[in-house]
């Protein structure tokens, strides 16, 4: 299973990359990474983005159960992480502050902030239903994806 991991976490930036690269609508591109980090990662049940408009996380492009359309800064392990500008990772939700459930069966959760000129933009979500899912594995290769992921808020 480790193996399996590194494997999928390695090759998730190229293959996001790849799946993105003749596209230029951002929705899409989001739609389909949400998808692609849902399949490629194992125990996730939300994979998705949340973008910042009027000072404030909407929800964006996921794969998973419904979730929370609105989120405010502040609120929540993504509101925090957008308003720290931080990556988050809880290995248990339930400990957490404030914790949002829009899943109850989510234990654990890594948020990863956006940026476009320092500014946050939107927030990259993974929830999985067991605790301490996120390792510094995940951690580093969605903190890159992420940078990466800024990229897509040029096309505006």
């Amino acid at each position: 299973m480790e193996e399996n991991l590194t494997m999928n976490l390695e090759s998730l930036l190229d293959n996001a990359k790849a799946l993105c690269a003749q596209e230029t609508d951002r929705i899409c591109c989001l739609a389909n990474l949400s998808a692609l980090i849902m399949q490629s990662l194992p125990n996730l049940n939300w994979a998705g983005f949340y973008l910042m408009k009027e000072n404030e996380l909407i929800l964006g492009p996921f794969q998973g159960k419904p979730a929370c359309t609105h989120i405010a800064l502040g609120k929540g392990v993504c509101g925090t992480a957008a308003l720290q500008g931080e990556c988050l990772v809880v290995p248990d939700v339930h400990q957490f502050p404030g914790h949002i459930a829009c899943d109850g069966a989510s234990r654990s959760e890594i948020v990863v902030p956006i940026r476009l000129h320092g500014q946050v933009v939107a927030v990259l979500d993974l929830d999985a239903p067991i605790p301490n899912r996120f390792g510094l594995q995940e951690e580093t290769i969605l903190r890159e994806l992420g940078a990466w992921l800024s990229s897509l808020f040029e096309l505006d």
